[in-house]
């Protein structure tokens, strides 16, 4: 295959915005606009302080995934590892002079804004993972060796993360850039070469746990041994997921949220908060159109004809998918509190821009889903 140039003819401005799929867009507008409506329920009908500032941090986060969709996906191919050192300088920066809240150290403080470098980094890593597999070929990736320079580009960051420390967010980036290694030809076998590893090492991993993380885990297993302390948040999840019913008490009617029986119902409880007032209906709604940004995901990804952007396209769809899943399977007791927010729905700023920036990048692989890049391209060929 021909190595594709900077030099050769490419789309105007306009051809792109014309190949955005703007269905895609107002998809991802209406289900932000969902937890606007939560939030604004969780300050008791007012838009201060979470909905205002969400509403904001959309807005910035829209117009930077619009601008995101019509660069050329081969300048990210050739920036890709830039990205990566950027982020992976971030996480340094933490753990040498970096905000502590709540327990644990995962934000730097700009002044202006307080950014939380675990996030950047899942964006950050995708860029690194597609970028290195784009050029292999399936000989290349059955050789073991070829993937010890992937796999150490996982395990710095998420290292890093587990020192701040932040399980969730660790897992998050080794089951996202599973999914890229799946797609990228890793055989079966050796996925569960590292499932059985990581299943046999767990006895050891666990005396390296922090006591909360420990509590977390036997909380899950039994929350009704401390009702009244460690098992409370999901004891008062349950009890609001079950109040809800089928249609729910109404909006800004539910008992457990607005008698501030529910916690943090603004970040990671707010699906709870959502099903008691909208109930099994309500949630099933929200939970479909994840299912419709989830197959859009997936679609870009085979439409794309470069391996660059499927691989980027498949990164992206999982990593929202592990927000989608962790969040709905914590606050419903089906896995331990982690602490991962809702998508588009719960209130933070990093995260939502993460987001937005990673859909920015979904929809440019639309874009540019006929741009041919050579798989032996390097930095040389693209600019």
């Amino acid at each position: 295959m021909a190595k594709f140039r900077f030099g050769e003819p490419s789309l105007t401005v306009w051809q792109k915005i014309w190949h955005i799929n703007w269905l895609f867009v107002l998809i991802l507008c209406a289900t932000t606009a969902v937890g606007f409506g939560m939030l604004y329920s969780a300050a008791s009908g007012n838009v201060d302080p979470w909905a205002s500032r969400q509403m904001t941090r959309f807005a910035i986060g829209f117009s930077l995934m619009l601008v995101i969709a019509l660069i050329d996906i081969r300048i990210w191919l050739r920036y890709a590892y830039f990205i990566y050192g950027f982020g992976l300088l971030l996480l340094i920066a933490v753990e040498i002079s970096g905000t502590i809240g709540m327990g644990a150290r995962r934000w730097i403080d700009l002044g202006v804004v307080t950014v939380q470098p675990s996030e950047v980094m899942k964006i950050a890593l995708v860029l690194a993972l597609a970028r290195y597999f784009h050029g292999a070929s399936l000989d290349d990736v059955k050789r073991p060796m070829y993937l010890v320079i992937p796999l150490f580009l996982v395990a710095m960051p998420a290292g890093l993360v587990l020192r701040q420390p932040d399980l969730g967010t660790a897992l998050m980036l080794v089951l996202g850039s599973g999914a890229i290694f799946f797609a990228a030809g890793v055989r079966i076998w050796k996925f569960m070469v590292v499932i059985v590893l990581g299943l046999a090492a767990l006895p050891v991993g666990w005396q390296f746990l922090h006591t909360y993380q420990k509590q977390r885990v036997l909380t899950f297993l039994n929350p009704e041994n401390d009702p009244l302390g460690a098992g409370y948040h999901i004891i008062q999840s349950k009890i609001a997921l079950g109040s809800g019913g089928v249609f729910g008490k109404g909006f800004m009617q539910g008992t457990q949220s607005h008698l501030s029986f529910l916690p943090e119902m603004q970040t990671d409880f707010i699906f709870t908060m959502l099903a008691e007032e909208m109930g099994l209906a309500g949630a099933l709604g929200l939970i479909a159109l994840y299912a419709v940004i989830l197959a859009y995901g997936i679609f870009f990804s085979v439409r794309c004809r470069n391996q660059f952007g499927r691989l980027i396209a498949i990164g992206v769809t999982m990593t929202f998918f592990l927000y989608v899943f962790i969040n709905i399977a914590m606050v419903t007791g089906l896995i331990p509190v982690v602490g991962v927010p809702l998508p588009l729905i719960s209130y933070g700023g990093t995260a939502m821009l993460t987001l937005m920036i990673g859909f920015g990048l979904l929809i440019g692989v639309h874009v540019h889903r006929d741009v041919m890049i050579g798989r032996r391209a390097s930095g040389s060929d693209i600019v």
